[in-house]
């Protein structure tokens, strides 16, 4: 299989509901084309944003399948998995079948607060035992641990399986750090919207998107311009996304985004418990940002 390209946007894609909480398989179709024909670069399956708590072992196989198949090799295809039982994922990725998948971002554990060198050998052994390249996903806000850059480096130096992470900890002078030391091969992702140029201008390589699902030429446009060092154009495009970014995340993800593309006719705006749509409040907020890119 081959190895995905990291360079540019990634976006984690959404799964939509009906308001029965089954899958609408339909939507999900609607969201690919879109953000395929927005001009993504990769798109990222059964991450956070696709309240993959939520789904069950089985939903996650028809939703992985049924993704594979829609998009047909337009698209390379990254897929989450990722947990806090290392011989459960192992298990998995060894289940699983990953037929047309180029990489697996795998989440820190969660919830059991492993000590560094336990986040380093449960890697490792993800790594060891993966046919897929993997792709680390640093998000403490969720997990309640952070992946330091001590930890990342020495991930990347001992595995050449490891070829990524995403960074989502918001600690810019922990990403400087990873560019610094990184082997060649290695890439820095931004894992937040709102810090895409800044990453990207110290030497990231793009970012795997929320908003991506909804406005996906506008972070199309972004990313390519920090590519081609149009960093004071992109800092100014940045600035322009920043208040809706704010808006996106301040009841949940991907309640904020699933009110977007609710508006934008491209699925109904269902979560599954224990996630709620956005506030009546929170989704004036986002109308009124929104407009000025529609």
């Amino acid at each position: 299989m081959s190895q995905v390209n990291l360079k540019g946007l990634g976006v984690a894609l959404v799964t939509p509901f009906h308001q029965d909480e089954t899958i609408d398989y339909s939507s999900l179709k609607k969201v690919i084309d879109h953000i395929i024909e927005g001009g993504c670069d990769y798109i990222v399956v059964l991450g956070t944003t696709a309240e993959t708590p939520t789904l069950s072992l089985t939903e996650k196989e028809k939703t992985a399948e049924f993704v594979k198949k829609e998009v047909n090799g337009r698209k390379p295809l990254v897929i989450g998995i990722g947990g806090n039982n290392t011989k459960g994922i192992l298990d998995d990725i060894h289940n699983r079948n990953l037929e047309g998948y180029s990489a697996i971002l795998s989440v820190a554990p969660y919830y059991n607060k492993p000590t560094q060198e336990g986040l380093y050998y449960h890697f490792k052994a993800i790594a060891d035992n993966s046919p897929l390249p993997i792709i680390l996903y640093n998000v403490p806000g969720r997990t309640g641990v952070n992946i330091t850059s001590n930890t990342t480096l020495r991930l990347a130096l001992a595995s050449s399986n490891i070829i990524g992470i995403k960074e989502a900890s918001g600690r810019l002078d922990q990403c400087q750090e990873i560019i610094k030391g990184c082997p060649k091969g290695f890439s820095l992702i931004s894992g937040n919207d709102n810090d895409t140029a800044a990453i990207m201008a110290m030497g990231g390589e793009g970012v795997i998107s929320v908003l991506g699902n909804a406005l996906t030429k506008e972070m199309k446009r972004l990313v390519n311009l920090c590519l081609n060092s149009k960093f004071e154009e992109a800092g100014e495009l940045q600035k322009t996304l920043q208040p809706l970014i704010g808006h996106l995340f301040e009841d949940g993800n991907p309640a904020g985004v699933k009110s977007l593309l609710s508006e934008m006719g491209l699925l109904e705006n269902f979560l599954r418990l224990p996630l709620l749509p956005v506030s009546n409040g929170v989704k004036e907020k986002l109308h009124r940002e929104f407009k000025n890119f529609i």
